[in-house]
């Protein structure tokens, strides 16, 4: 019986080393597949995109066709957008997510808050252009950098919220608890304790949040649409670099396909560097 048993637990352990290489090699197919693409991606927009980087990028103005020109008008609007949105969104952010994670953990507010965050996380940046298109380009009736900048800053929010929240709740209750019997306030708590230890993970949110609307284009469209000259005016229409890039790219002209390239080659490497300080911010203690 002993003999039989074991032949049986053999033949059992080989079945499962054969599911076990089975999925590995499924596995490492799936992500060599994966990785193929990337490094594609990667390789062509290196390629191409270095190609048009020049002085006159940074310093010159969208060009006409056949002409000369850079990308200066557009870099400056996406910084411009990107920035003011991420100092409109990120303190809502924080503070909902503190409300969420410390103040009313279960109420019927929270649960609410909650799924209407998960619906913002989850829809289509072009769902909310259109949204701030019919409630702020319709009525003033002009495309605007600060429609463009509430466009952005409506993605961050729900990036950030969720984030906070997370980072928050990791936090050992112990710590908290330890405050209290010190006689120390909820807010102070809060300030002092436990968004302290939570700082890398809040600060990793609000770079991938920013990472995320660097590369917005459809919102955009919608919002502060386009300009083809140097514009500091929030009211009035403002150039960014995905628009430019998708107008750019889109067009017959080998000196507009040349930039938008250009602009692809820095918008990823701006991505590609939050998300690398995202990385190394996460492996900090708090």
């Amino acid at each position: 019986m002993s003999a039989v048993m074991r032949d049986a637990r053999l033949a059992k352990f080989a079945r499962r080393k054969r599911i076990n290489g089975v999925a590995l090699a499924l596995s490492l197919a799936a992500m060599s597949f994966g990785l193929f693409w990337l490094f594609w991606i990667l390789w062509e927009t290196v390629r191409l995109g270095l190609g048009g980087i020049a002085l006159a990028t940074f310093t010159e103005m969208t060009p006409p066709p056949n002409e000369a020109g850079g990308l200066a008008n557009a870099l400056y609007g996406s910084f411009l957008m990107v920035l003011l949105a991420t100092f409109v969104g990120t303190p809502i952010g924080i503070m909902a997510g503190i409300y969420l994670a410390e103040y009313n953990t279960k109420g019927w507010l929270a649960s609410v808050t909650r799924f209407v965050n998960d619906i913002l996380l989850s829809a289509p940046s072009i769902v909310i252009g259109l949204f701030v298109y019919a409630i702020v380009v319709s009525r003033f009736h002009s495309f605007s950098g600060w429609a463009g900048v509430l466009a952005l800053a409506l993605i961050v929010i729900p990036v950030v919220i969720r984030t906070t929240e997370n980072m928050l709740q990791l936090v050992p209750p112990g710590l908290r608890e330890a405050a209290y019997a010190l006689g120390a306030p909820k807010w102070k708590v809060i300030t002092s304790i436990t968004l302290k230890a939570a700082r890398s993970g809040v600060v990793t949110g609000i770079l991938l949040a920013v990472a995320r609307i660097a590369g917005e284009t459809a919102p955009l469209l919608f919002t502060a649409l386009n300009n083809q000259f140097w514009n500091s005016d929030l009211s009035q229409p403002m150039a960014s670099l995905p628009v430019i890039i998708f107008k750019f790219a889109m067009s017959p002209y080998e000196n507009w396909q040349q930039l938008a390239w250009a602009g692809v080659f820095l918008i990823t490497v701006a991505v590609l560097g939050l998300n690398i300080l995202a990385r190394m911010l996460t492996r900090v203690k708090g």
